[in-house]
């Protein structure tokens, strides 16, 4: 119980961390669309992160809007993801429609938050009036209100397959933040390419926030999201009745990350991901990778008829308080002749 009201505390200030920078001056935060950057999917959390050259259904629509395209049925997808002991809901939905012989149109939603924040900016009774909490004084219980802090990323996706090897598409993503009364809004466009020189190799690369995506606070405070290139190969290998495919992924990004990446060159900077997929007669798979933080992931997957159940694990190395991460997707097929790509 101690280690969970320390959880919340530590929440509760990284909020009004927030929540302060909102009204301070200047742009260009290096961490704005960090939320962007967690992924989705329970099959691509079990390895790791390294997704953007595998994807091969509705999720592309994050992870590589290109690879939409092999969609032959239109598909459904719903995620939920609790982190930090459940203080912190991530949740992801999306749809997927062939389109004409060789396109697909995509939408998809994701939403993180933390809820039920308590708000004491009001409830201090200060009797000598220095604005803190001294002997004598307290809060009152009944000026305590609740706010949440949500993140908001609506994503519209085109693909299309330019022919058997060569895919491209992108994605229009506006983005909407609210912390307590304030909030933000921002446009931005994700690019993304796959090229698979022959059948069992896999390449792949998705340019988001490829213009820099803006937001801009109700307090008129400006902040950027920086380009993030998400980089990517796959290689399919047949093995006992099934394939075993191994990934890597690499996040390059240009905003001076040294501390905390994996590798830099001046101001760009480095995170790779890695993954291994073991896909036994497209029936069910176990998973394990490597995050960009070093931390461990595991996941299995199961096929059933027209639904894909995937549950992936991630273990967080540090304050054991702080739990690990489990993560549940589901993916729905409508897989019958009368939705068949033409």
């Amino acid at each position: 119980m101690r280690k969970l009201k320390k959880i919340k505390y530590l929440f509760l200030a990284l909020a009004l961390v927030s929540f302060a920078n909102v009204y301070s001056q200047g742009s260009g935060n290096k961490y704005a669309g960090e939320f962007l950057a967690i992924g989705v999917g329970g099959r691509p959390l079990g390895m790791g992160g390294a997704f953007v050259a595998l994807v091969n259904d509705v999720t592309a629509g994050y992870w590589n809007p290109a690879l939409l395209s092999k969609l032959n049925y239109p598909q459904l997808s719903l995620m939920h993801d609790a982190r930090f002991s459940q203080l912190v809901n991530y949740d992801y939905g999306s749809v997927g429609i062939p389109f004409g012989k060789n396109a697909s149109l995509g939408f998809s939603i994701i939403r993180m938050g933390i809820d039920d924040i308590a708000d004491t900016r009001n409830a201090l009774i200060d009797l000598n009036g220095n604005g803190r909490i001294d002997p004598g004084e307290r809060l009152d219980p009944d000026k305590i209100t609740r706010f949440s802090t949500t993140d908001y990323a609506f994503y519209l996706t085109y693909s299309k397959k330019h022919n058997d090897k060569i895919s491209y598409g992108a994605n229009l993503k506006v983005i909407r933040r609210n912390i307590a009364e304030e909030s933000a809004w921002g446009l931005g466009f994700d690019v993304g390419v796959a090229y698979s020189p022959f059948s069992r190799l896999l390449l792949g690369a998705n340019l988001m926030d490829i213009t820099t995506t803006y937001l801009s606070w109700s307090t008129g405070k400006k902040e950027l999201i920086s380009p993030t290139a998400k980089i990517g190969t796959a290689y399919q290998i047949p093995f006992f009745k099934g394939t075993i495919t191994p990934a890597v992924d690499f996040d390059v990004r240009f905003e001076n990350r040294k501390s905390s990446a994996n590798a830099h060159i001046g101001p760009v900077s480095f995170d790779m991901h890695a993954g291994l997929e073991y896909n036994f007669q497209n029936l069910f798979a176990i998973r394990v990778g490597r995050n960009e933080l070093g931390n461990l992931t595991l996941g299995a997957g199961v096929k059933l008829p027209k639904i894909n159940i995937d549950y992936s694990f991630a273990k967080f190395d540090g304050d054991e308080s702080l739990g690990n991460t489990h993560r549940i997707s589901l993916v729905f097929t409508l897989e019958e002749d009368k939705y068949m790509r033409k």
